[in-house]
């Protein structure tokens, strides 16, 4: 067995192990022994990037009282490592959901069939994620309220965003970054063959920009929520510093299976949540806000009778409210299908994982390859051939990894996204003795809708979760995938990557061979097997004004026909902006809280 392999099969062994020790740094509340005389003003539920956002911001009232369901646990010292991203998918903080078969999709994954993995932890998916701090841009805002979504514009959102930031930013606009916020960002850690990527594009007229400031077209250093070096979860940034509030509760491993809502009144007032075997419900006085994400979310809503009226009652589930629940959902589609190889040591290495000095570095002074966003460095928006827009707005975001699938010699990155043992020994298996490097278009603008149906009324059953990637009939969302092929391989051609005798892996996609090598059809070809998610699902429960059919919550994110009932996360973004979502949600996080205490200001 090649030693490099054994290694990494036995650092997995102790990762599982690690996995098992926790670090608590919070206390604890437990349900009352009579939980139907519980009652808070609020109850969260969800404790991702919005949900930590308004849980703490909602208990700087001191006279009201919070209660934060999580259904996963605190996270631990493994969690905190950046380079550890990829081990995560592994534990039991990550909900390994599936997308249902798609054919021309996914054909690279196992059994066809596309990992969706959302976190399941006090932090949520941030927990989990690459930690990557990207907001979009002005144009997508702008057009997010043209919609007729009021106060939710580019200058709207931006007070918030820089609200919640504390920048230790080395190169960035300070005019578009906060230093006085709880969610710490900073600059990634980069590898030399970064400079490949980041010369080479500005070799190609890209400019280097803040693509957090109100440039949208450029090639950046990747801006990381970390702090210290160490993943600063939305747990530890927005939940921590205020654990001691006597009015904040925080319960984990609680599964919330139903809102509680009155049928008469039609207002919700509670929940309805399982621990450890038993049936809890808990009361509300004046509201209950949905932060469980865009999967969970609009699975909650339909467990509780919100959603589309012939699909509840299919399940036999009592219509409350029949709307559009679960329907709109977008994503960024990826392409895992341009690597490289170098014979210079400047990409990672998966020796750097046991490296003593590796590990010195990041357990004393937060520096050093530990610190690396499983490996991301850098980040592009580019505006490609087929885009149509007038304004600057990029279609395509270019995302720099400096090391490939190749990297950990096929142990943890690929098996976390389910690539065909094939696939992998023909395309990626050849560069394992290489420094190597990925480059992994995504598309930001799709054409292409999916959506997601209950499987069951059992709320521990995944929902069925439909892509409906590149289905759009014009094939426009194909064409500019391709298009951002040959963006990259121009990029391969400058001198940028010369200067690090880069080259590119031509190795041929299993699936692919009836096609010319490099003709527009392999590529269509390859694009379709190896695709993946970046995991941005969005518009499950999407905001709009009253008039739009599709809409489930209005511009103050309060469910249409329900009352004192909000849902308050990515979900509720009506279509796919050019973000990680992340940045996006706390943001959501931050409007909402102070949209529920403008609701309730009498009473502050």
């Amino acid at each position: 067995m090649n030693s490099q392999v054994y290694n990494a099969i036995l650092l997995f062994a102790l990762v599982q192990h690690i996995h098992g020790v926790r670090f608590d740094f919070l206390d604890w509340i437990e349900p009352a022994e009579d939980p139907l005389s519980v009652h808070y003003d609020f109850v969260v539920v969800g404790s991702g990037s919005a949900g930590s956002v308004i849980a703490n911001r909602l208990s700087e009232v001191p006279h009201w009282n919070i209660l934060v369901l999580e259904v996963g646990n605190e996270e631990n010292f493994l969690a905190e490592v950046p380079l550890a991203t990829s081990f995560l998918h592994f534990t039991d903080y990550t909900n390994r959901y599936l997308m249902a078969y798609q054919p021309g999709i996914a054909q690279a994954c196992d059994n066809h069939r596309m990992p969706w993995p959302r976190g399941r932890a006090l932090g949520g998916t941030t927990v989990i994620n690459y930690m990557v701090y990207s907001r979009g841009n002005r144009y997508d805002y702008d057009r997010w309220a043209s919609q007729g979504n009021p106060s939710w514009s580019y200058s709207d959102v931006l007070p918030y965003f820089i609200k919640s930031e504390n920048s230790g930013l080395k190169v960035s606009d300070p005019t578009f970054h906060g230093i006085d916020g709880y969610l710490s960002v900073e600059d990634a850690y980069q590898t030399p063959i970064s400079e490949a990527f980041i010369q080479g594009l500005q070799q190609l007229g890209l400019p280097y920009i803040d693509y957090n400031s109100n440039s949208s077209l450029g090639v950046s250093m990747l801006q990381a929520t970390t702090l210290r070096g160490r993943r600063h979860s939305a747990a530890k940034a927005f939940l921590k510093p205020v654990r001691h509030r006597p009015n904040l509760h925080i319960l984990t491993q609680a599964l919330v299976t139903k809102v509680l809502i009155n049928r008469k009144t039609k207002e919700a007032y509670g929940v309805e949540y399982e621990r450890f075997g038993k049936t809890y419900k808990v009361g509300v006085t004046k509201e209950v806000v949905v932060c469980a994400g865009p999967i969970s979310s609009p699975q909650l809503l339909m467990l509780s009778g919100i959603g589309p009226r012939e699909h509840l009652e299919d399940f036999g589930i009592a219509v409350v409210q029949d709307l559009q629940v679960g329907q709109n959902l977008q994503d960024h589609l990826a392409f895992l299908g341009l690597s490289f190889v170098t014979n210079q040591d400047v990409t990672m290495r998966f020796s750097d994982l046991y490296k003593p000095k590796n590990i010195r570095d990041f357990l004393v002074s937060g520096t050093g390859r530990w610190t690396s966003i499983g490996g991301a460095q850098a980040i592009a928006f580019v505006k490609t051939v087929e885009s149509q827009q007038v304004e600057d707005i990029p279609d395509i975001e270019l995302f720099f990894m400096g090391g490939s699938l190749a990297t950990d010699y096929g142990v943890y990155l690929r098996t976390g996204m389910h690539i065909r043992d094939d696939v992998y020994k023909s395309v990626f298996a050849p560069m394992e003795k290489k420094p190597s490097f990925m480059i992994i278009p995504s598309l930001l603008t799709p054409k292409s809708k999916g959506f997601l149906k209950l499987s069951s009324t059992n709320p521990h059953d995944q929902p069925l979760l439909y892509g409906n990637f590149l289905t759009d009939k014009r094939d426009k969302d194909v064409d500019t995938l391709l298009a951002a092929v040959r963006v990259v391989q121009s990029l391969a051609r400058t001198e940028a990557f010369w200067k690090f005798n880069a080259s590119f892996n031509t190795n041929v996609v299993p699936g692919c061979k009836q096609h010319s090598y490099d003709s527009d059809q392999y590529w269509k070809c390859a694009l379709r097997a190896l695709s993946l998610t970046f995991h941005h699902q969005v518009g499950t429960v999407k905001m709009g004004p009253k008039e739009d059919w599709g809409a489930v919550v209005d511009n103050k994110l309060r469910v249409y026909g329900v009352g004192r009932l909000r849902v308050a996360d990515s979900s509720v973004i009506p279509f796919a902006i050019g973000a990680h979502t992340n940045a996006p949600a706390v943001m959501i996080g931050e409007k909402a809280a102070d949209a529920i205490k403008d609701t309730w200001k009498e009473y502050l």
